[in-house]
């Protein structure tokens, strides 16, 4: 029986894992008029395999998912509701540089957040840049000038 055993070990076909999606939160702007709306965009994320929570926040048109699932897929559901998703858009405003910057301020945007662009910093060497740097909290030698 050991001879047999032995040969069985070189032909056992083991299962492949499949590598698990790591954990992650999806944002998505959806526009969404009435509780119609947000109970059908619900069910379908809700439905996902690997969804663990899904938060819909009507007044900012904003559909948050965590959990083991691809982003793509997640926009791919939404937008199979017939309603019209994208990429949460923005950041907290206080998180950019220069949140009034004609590209990065959004009327559209909820309270507190502009659009996340990438900003042409002012050079360092700047004279506008150098005043205000001259008498900031941040300089060590300003408390000498004044």
């Amino acid at each position: 029986m050991g001879a047999l055993d032995h040969i069985l070990d070189w032909f056992e076909v083991t299962p492949r894992r499949k590598k698990r999606k790591p954990m992650q939160t999806v944002e998505i702007k959806v526009k969404m008029d009435c509780d119609g709306c947000e109970r059908r965009v619900r069910n379908a994320v809700c439905s996902m395999k690997g969804a663990k929570t899904v938060e819909v926040n009507r007044k900012q048109s904003r559909v948050t998912v965590t959990g083991y699932v691809d982003p793509n897929k997640v926009l791919k559901r939404v937008k199979n509701t017939g309603k019209r998703a994208e990429f949460w858009p923005y950041v907290p405003y206080n998180l950019v540089a220069y949140p009034y910057v004609g590209q990065a301020y959004d009327k559209k945007a909820p309270a507190g957040y502009v659009k996340n662009v990438v900003q042409a910093l002012p050079s360092p060497n700047a004279p506008d840049e150098k005043f205000t740097t001259l008498f900031s909290d941040e300089n060590p030698n300003a408390c000498s000038i004044m």
